[in-house]
């Protein structure tokens, strides 16, 4: 035993004790004229450089095995390719020219590969290109995305919808950690400010093989911001503002790298008045928000580990009728004070063929809804008025100390996500993990919507990537089981077992084709189990179910894409079967004046997709034409629509890209959005009618003081329409949303 224990301390000793570096050029594959500047990046190990100016780079203190190197930069096609380390010679690089965007990794799937590489089809959006877009905030930003929509409460409050299912349906994952916030609620928001968040990725169906329960409908992926390169730092300002709200959202961040600690800080704040129709102000949709990001990274030869924070402290005000106008952005009663704390680390540990993950994160969640019956002033009526005419920032503090909140929840979430990449075996990428999480919710507050309770989630899977010559295989499997103890009342355990296969393959030159199958499940929230009271901004009152089962999803999606250097068609199609679907009924009774509703289940069946085109012509490689599509319809077995589900959309898009004497990465972009008219709704809904928003903008970068200043003018609903979203919650009240605005924003970077 004395032996054995030796052997593998020599062995560890030697793996984490190997260093190693790599040289390599990199040139334009038609000239063969060296590439200044091109970006080399090992996604495995979060490690890059830059070439110099004859196309040559370094990198140093490089673990030994095998790993996917990248090399990117504009007018290429981005190279991937997987080396093994250390290289005996230097690596000659040669890029194709192309007109197509550049790829990034997709980090949301298990194997880290590039999008044209992977099984699964998923999308993927820079952050700066949705605020380009005139987002106000992310929630806004993600419904440029194909097949994404949002729920929404005014421009504050909007949670993410995914063909057609949202709610604890869709997973949020941020900072490589599931994000908990207590997000069953119809009115809660998303919760996450876009400050120092680099990237979405949205995985659109069944993700419960890599993410467990509550990815039935599919996972939405933030990408934290990037640490500085090697030896390099930046400081970086961002401003941004909109007419419509007279709103402000303004961060600043600096972050810097040695050769083996790195770190960042960013803060942000933001705030807005009511949003604004043609004909008035939509009273109590203020807001305001502040934001702290901080990391902390260490990379090693054979280990690297980073932490990461994340404070978001927001008020949000519950529309409910149009009422006083007014400019001011503290928000009136009823509304939301949050506050969210995320601690996260992820550490990876490198051995000569394989590697350990780990992460580990814990939430804090402290929610806060305030409403007028729990003012404790004499005079409320003459407080508000006061409130609303002449309060500061000292008011608005003592505002919060003199009402005590109606709903007062505090939810602590603990989350461990182990995986480890086995050696590859012949042509197999395997990779076995366990996840895990920890949740108490407590109650603190007058109401209580939901009990105190624990929730205990534990997961085993295992999934393999197989490359043959002419199509790739995905394939794994997971058992799952979930344990929720209501205090007092009910000791619950839901499991499920499920499956994902996958397929890629060229059909033919240009053409490829993506097969997935897969299942995911949803065990019912504490909302739909237990809940008993009135629910603020929802106006009813619900009962929950004891009795409920999990949810049980299948789904087959089949993705064609053809490409060329100068044309793009995409055709997604999906049908989605979700057994014991949990929806909520009025019975025609009332409590407290609000109707009832309770929490029901029967059979329902998604299907649709997202079709498209993109076309930049030669030679006019500046030149784009996009166009798309989306569609998706719910029904249950009975054949009544299911609620909530988007209008078809189509979108067109004319885009140029150039550049001038003193300005880079100019821009400029007219879109026309059209939403039909959505008839298929729900026994409790009501038809939406079809409409049509036009947007535009342009921006570039130039160098003020031999830095980079980026700016961008966008405007959107131009033609300032009257016009309600069909997901709406303002919509049985006849709310409109926003009308036209223009924001304008300004990016410095030293």
């Amino acid at each position: 035993m004395k032996q054995i224990i030796k052997l593998l301390l020599l062995f560890l000793a030697t793996n984490i004790y190997a260093q190693n570096s790599i040289n390599g050029t990199v040139l334009d594959s038609e000239t063969n004229q060296p590439v200044s500047f091109a970006n080399i990046y090992f996604p495995q190990l979060e490690k890059g450089a830059t070439t110099n100016s004859e196309g040559n780079f370094t990198l140093n203190n490089l673990p030994t095995g095998n790993y996917t190197i990248l090399v990117s930069y504009v007018g290429f096609e981005t190279f991937s390719q997987t080396i093994t380390i250390p290289s005996p010679e230097n690596l000659d690089i040669r890029l194709q020219t192309s007109a197509i965007e550049m790829e990034e990794v997709i980090v949301s799937t298990p194997f880290h590969k590039l999008q044209s590489e992977n099984v699964m089809k998923v999308e993927q959006r820079k952050i700066s290109d949705l605020k380009n877009k005139g987002a106000i905030n992310l929630a806004q930003g993600i419904t440029n995305i194909p097949g994404v929509e949002g729920i929404s409460t005014g421009i504050g409050i909007s949670k993410p919808v995914i063909r057609g299912l949202s709610s604890n349906r869709v997973l949020v994952y941020t900072q490589g950690i599931r994000l908990e916030n207590q997000q069953f609620g119809s009115e809660h928001g998303l919760g996450v400010n876009d400050a120092g968040i680099e990237s979405v990725e949205v995985i659109k169906g069944p993700a419960s093989l890599l993410y467990g329960s509550d990815a039935l409908g599919g996972v939405l992926y933030l990408n934290p911001e990037r640490f500085a390169q090697e030896n390099e730092s930046e400081t970086n300002l961002n401003l941004q503002y909109f007419t419509n709200t007279e709103g402000l959202s303004t961060n600043l961040g600096y972050k810097s790298s040695g050769e083996k600690f790195k770190f960042l800080i960013r803060g942000s704040f933001a705030e807005h008045a009511d949003y604004k129709t043609e004909d008035y102000r939509v009273t109590n949709t203020r807001f305001n928000e502040k934001d702290l990001k901080a990391a902390l990274g260490y990379q090693g030869v054979n280990f690297k580990t980073e932490l990461r924070y994340n404070l978001n402290a927001s008020k949000l005000g519950i529309p409910e009728e149009i009422g006083v106008q007014s400019l001011k952005n503290y928000p009136l009663l009823p509304y939301q004070d949050i506050t969210n704390h995320i601690f996260s680390s992820k550490s990876v540990v490198f051995f000569k063929d394989s590697s350990l993950d780990v992460n580990l994160g814990f939430t804090y969640n402290d929610r806060k809804e305030f409403e007028e019956e729990h003012h404790h002033d004499e005079d409320h009526e003459e407080h508000e008025e006061d409130h609303e005419e002449d309060h500061d920032d000292h008011e608005d503090e003592e505002h919060d100390e003199i009402l005590h909140p109606a709903l007062h929840m505090k939810l602590k979430t603990f989350n461990y996500d182990v995986k480890y990449h086995m050696p590859k075996m012949g042509k197999f990428e395997t990779i076995v993990g366990v996840q895990g999480m920890n949740q108490t919710n407590t109650n603190y507050g007058e109401e209580e919507l939901i009990p105190n309770a624990t929730t205990n989630d534990f997961g085993v899977l295992a999934t393999s990537h197989i490359h043959f010559e002419k199509i790739d295989v995905q394939l794994g499997a997971r058992f799952d089981t979930r344990n929720i103890v209501v205090e007092n009342a009910i000791d619950k355990n839901f499991t499920s077992f499920n499956g994902a296969l996958g397929f890629k393959t060229n059909l033919a030159k240009n053409i490829v084709a993506r097969l997935n199958v897969a299942s995911g499940f949803r065990a019912p929230n504490l909302a739909e189990l237990t809940s008993y009271g009135s629910h603020e901004g929802t106006n009813r009152f619900e009962i929950g179910n004891e009795n409920l089962n999990n949810e049980q999803n299948f789904q087959t999606d089949l993705a064609l894409e053809y490409k060329t250097d100068h044309l793009e068609v995409f055709a997604n199609g999906f049908y989605n079967v979700v057994n014991d679907y949990i929806y909520l009924s009025p019975n025609g009774e009332s409590i407290n004046e609000d109707p009832v509703y309770l929490y029901l289940q029967e059979d329902a069946a998604l299907y649709g997709g997202e079709f498209g085109l993109h076309i930049h012509p030669h030679p006019l490689d500046w030149l784009h034409i996009e166009s798309s599509f989306e569609t998706v319809t719910g029904k249950q077995n009975g054949g009544a629509y299911l609620p909530l589900i988007p209008a078809n959309k189509i979108n067109n898009t004319l885009r140029v890209e150039y550049s001038l004497k003193h300005l880079e990465k100019g821009n400029a972009f007219i879109t026309l959005s059209t939403a039909l008219k959505q008839n298929n709704t729900s026994v409790f809904e009501t038809e939406t009618g079809g409409y049509s928003l036009l947007s535009a903008g342009f921006g570039g970068e130039i160098n003020v003081f031999k830095n980079a200043l980026q700016f961008q003018i966008t405007g959107t609903n131009l033609t300032n329409k009257k016009y309600i979203n069909h997901l709406s919650r303002l919509k049985p009240d006849g709310i409109y949303d926003i009308g036209r605005n223009v924001s304008f924003s300004v990016s410095y970077t030293l």
